[in-house]
């Protein structure tokens, strides 16, 4: 079992939650290819909308993938992304990281720069890391790690 987080918008990340998916990379194969059934993902959303949306930069979304192997849709007419299900506490808080920094193996030490870690699709998260952000969202009793 593997922790990932994933980046999207705010928007685009509870669009997921609410659809019971992850989809990574603008819907890559490459980019959900790797997240296998058992694994934890969260998502941090650097802004509220895609490209120009208000900063939101915390984490919006968590839960465990359930998909034995990843699957395209048709999102809209010749758009066919490849997702994998999650199941995602509902429940969950937003998490802002700023509060968080200092605590993550991910972001420590890397004073205002800490957002370079936070580019791209996904990145693969230490297991400290991922209850750290799950406490501060408020599900960290729900995981078995």
């Amino acid at each position: 079992m593997t922790c990932w987080m994933g980046v999207a918008s705010a928007e685009h990340a509870r669009a997921g939650r609410d659809g019971g998916f992850a989809q990574l990379g603008h819907g890559k194969h490459e980019a959900v290819k790797s997240l296998k059934k058992g694994d934890w993902i969260v998502y941090y959303s650097p802004r509220k909308k895609m490209g120009d949306g208000a900063a939101v930069q915390a984490f919006t979304t968590i839960g465990r993938v359930t998909s034995d192997a990843p699957y395209q849709v048709e999102q809209k007419a010749g758009f066919f992304p490849h997702r994998v299900d999650v199941d995602y506490f509902k429940g969950a808080k937003t998490a802002a990281i700023e509060p968080l920094l200092d605590e993550l193996m991910l972001t420590q030490g890397r004073g205002p720069n800490w957002g370079i870690v936070m580019r791209g699709a996904k990145r693969k998260l230490e297991n400290d890391d991922f209850r750290t952000i799950a406490s501060a969202m408020g599900v960290e009793q729900e995981l078995d790690l």
